[in-house]
């Protein structure tokens, strides 16, 4: 059987989340996935780029990683997004993103597929559940396969959120607990496609 293919989909303004995406990307690659990182475009003005200096270096600094695009979610056989909240709904970003996808609904080619999501904010109680249960909405209407993190592993007792990973920005960076907790979110989506493709094929 062919290995499994993982897209990882996400926004970041300030690097909170690509972080989050890049431990998601390890775990889906140490699942034995091949994997896509990929950002979504930026749409927010220079002005609003340029007026928070950890915006604009952020944004320097992620100019390699690829821009998502249709072919992107088409390749996929699990796709995981992720995205701030932003008054307790993911950022216009990737909202963007997710309203140019018709072509690939219409056809049903985001079907059957497993989808999960994770989420950052600034406070404790900033949106971060209706932020991943709005992603979830959105996998319903494709007919995809939510496979969330749930309490299926110690590390989901630490991180504390079974709708997917998630971290406090104000915090500070994401420490090893919500890395880990993507990391194992992400091995936990590829597995299900695995058993899913395995079944399909037999």
């Amino acid at each position: 059987m062919d290995p499994v293919n993982a897209a990882i989909v996400y926004y970041s303004a300030t690097g909170t989340v690509h972080a989050l995406a890049q431990a998601a990307a390890e775990g889906a690659e140490k699942a034995g996935a091949h994997v896509r990182l990929r950002r979504v475009a930026e749409l927010a003005p220079p002005e609003a780029i340029n007026s928070n200096p950890a915006w604009a270096q952020h944004l320097r600094d992620t100019a390699d990683v690829a821009q998502a695009s249709l072919d992107d979610l088409d390749w996929a056989d699990v796709v995981l997004f992720g995205s701030p909240t932003r008054f307790g709904t993911p950022t216009s970003q990737l909202k963007q993103f997710i309203d140019t996808v018709g072509p690939l609904w219409m056809r049903g080619r985001l079907a059957d597929k497993v989808y999960s999501a994770f989420t950052a904010s600034n406070t404790a109680h900033g949106g971060q559940e209706s932020t991943l249960l709005g992603l979830g909405n959105v996998f319903y209407h494709w007919g995809g396969i939510i496979v969330p993190p749930g309490y299926t592993d110690p590390i989901q007792f630490q991180s504390g959120n079974p709708y997917g990973t998630s971290h406090v920005a104000g915090d500070g960076p994401p420490g090893e607990v919500a890395l880990e907790a993507a990391r194992y979110q992400a091995r936990r989506a590829v597995t299900t496609a695995a058993a899913l493709k395995a079944g399909r094929a037999a």
